[in-house]
């Protein structure tokens, strides 16, 4: 996974995700992950002195199929809508300019404390929604010529809510309803890896059946590399389910995705590029008035 994280600052999107049933130790893993990428992206920032970095922070929670913004839940629930150039965008999510490696950890921490949590049969602190950190780095580089070459990526962490059915948690009223909801979207995004791994391009892949994977088209058969860590419980009793999650890996690693470098042009450049190519058109309009004086 560090490979996919680290990725994301030469200009390549990156998808970090975790897969699997409640207390198979997801929040926990992607924790980990997450505070090792955050310490390799400053690691590698410090030591490539020939680039600049942006990076700007936001995050977001699915939850009951409502996107609620981790940073700001005053604004309500979220829309989403569809971009022709950047795809499935959330609207009005807030994004936070990062100061510092501290200053992003903090801002991490906030959107962690204000994750929805319930306890259920099966963890007294079970997380009731998917939650999608995203990092977007900007980096320039510098070149020989003078002028300035710049990536942007984005860099998803994302943890997903337990997989287990709902009748597994022993739940009613709203931990049943947040179940409920947990399955749907969970069921479309193991829909959605196996149509894409079996090749078919005449398959229809039903990304809109769910705000989850909506949002994170991109990395699923996308334009993104993308790291898919599936948890499971050692407990005999949990043997179904374990089945169910090696099945989704293996699914998961049939599914090719598309991933490129994103260069951003700089305006000056773009205006520089436009001015060349009027102006050899122009060459080529009074080309033939030449050719046809000198007959």
């Amino acid at each position: 996974s560090r490979d996919v994280a680290l990725s994301a600052l030469a200009g390549t999107n990156a998808t970090i995700f975790a897969y699997g049933q409640t207390s198979s130790g997801k929040t926990f893993t992607m924790r980990g992950v997450t505070e090792s990428v955050v310490k390799d992206i400053y690691e590698h920032i410090r030591k490539t002195q020939e680039r600049s970095f942006v990076l700007k922070v936001s995050a977001l929670e699915i939850y009951n199929e409502t996107v609620v913004d981790l940073l700001n839940r005053d604004t309500g629930p979220l829309r989403l809508l569809d971009d022709p150039e950047k795809g499935t965008i959330v609207e009005n999510l807030v994004e936070e300019m990062v100061e510092s490696r501290q200053h992003l950890q903090h801002l991490i921490g906030i959107c962690e404390a204000q994750r929805q949590v319930g306890e259920t049969a099966l963890n007294d602190k079970s997380s009731r929604s998917h939650q999608i950190i995203r990092l977007t780095i900007q980096s320039s580089l510098r070149e020989i010529a003078g002028h300035v070459q710049s990536f942007m990526a984005t860099l998803n962490l994302v943890d997903l809510a337990g997989s287990e059915r709902a009748c597994q948690t022993n739940t009613d009223g709203l931990r049943f309803k947040e179940g409920s909801h947990i399955n749907r979207s969970l069921l479309t995004l193991t829909t959605v890896i196996r149509k894409l791994s079996s090749g078919r391009k005449s398959d229809h892949v039903p990304y809109r059946d769910s705000k989850l994977t909506r949002i994170l088209q991109n990395s699923l058969g996308g334009n993104a590399r993308t790291a898919i860590i599936c948890t499971i419980s050692p407990a005999l009793s949990h043997v179904e389910q374990t089945k169910k999650t090696l099945s989704f890996a293996m699914s998961a690693k049939e599914v090719t995705n598309c991933a490129k470098v994103n260069l951003v042009v700089s305006e000056k450049l773009l205006l520089k590029h436009l001015q060349k190519k009027v102006a050899k058109l122009e060459s080529e309009l009074r080309s033939p008035e030449s050719n046809s004086s000198t007959c």
